[in-house]
């Protein structure tokens, strides 16, 4: 099994994110993997946690979901994941359909925006471990020549990702910096999280 040599935590880790980047950047550690998503509405834990604040909202939003299938999975690592992206006081959720991808790349457009990263470790109904990292990025200005050209270039993963843009593909054209590590960027704060697992002997130290 691939990690084996590092990996100390019994069974694969249980990935309760179908997300994909997220699962490529366990996989490249040598992390045994399971994917279960989870399938939790988002919008209604959110709205009946009081929760607002965005980084606050992406623990409690990881932190449900490593619960929900930790709750099927007895004795098992189950890591839970989300992100959020705040433009000062506005929340963005993922786009819906082409022209919300593009009314989001409007308002980002040469603007500053934090990505905020959120990670849940839980084992038989209990949290292990959290995490919220936070990037910044500040996205060129856009005209919608730009806009229209990368819309056709990203295709419908734009959908699948708050913003409009997945920064390990086409929308890495759209920035002029970025603050913070690549990691956090596509929603897996990973050293965080191998630290912990070091210190739990998950992995090896």
């Amino acid at each position: 099994m691939a990690g084996v040599g590092l990996w100390r935590g019994g069974a694969p880790l249980v990935l309760a994110s179908r997300s994909e980047v997220r699962g490529k950047v366990l996989a490249a550690a040598a992390i045994p993997l399971e994917i279960m998503p989870a399938q939790i509405d988002e919008r209604v834990v959110e709205q009946e946690s009081g929760v607002t604040a965005p980084d606050r909202v992406a623990v409690m939003l990881a932190r449900a979901k490593a619960l929900a299938i930790s709750a099927q999975l007895p004795g098992r690592l189950v890591l839970g994941a989300d992100q959020t992206l705040a433009l000062g006081e506005q929340r963005f959720s993922k786009p819906q359909g082409r022209d919300g991808a593009a009314a989001q790349l409007r308002a980002l457009s040469g603007q500053t925006h934090a990505l905020h990263s959120g990670i849940a470790l839980a084992r038989d109904g209990q949290i292990l471990f959290d995490h919220c990292a936070t990037a910044r990025l500040r996205m060129r200005a856009l005209d919608e020549a730009m806009i229209t050209t990368y819309l056709d270039a990203a295709g419908a993963a734009v959908l699948s990702s708050v913003g409009a843009y997945q920064i390990e593909g086409p929308g890495i054209h759209l920035f002029d910096t970025v603050e913070g590590d690549y990691f956090t960027i596509v929603g897996m704060p990973l050293l965080p999280l191998l630290a912990y697992m070091r210190q739990a002997k998950l992995v090896a130290a």
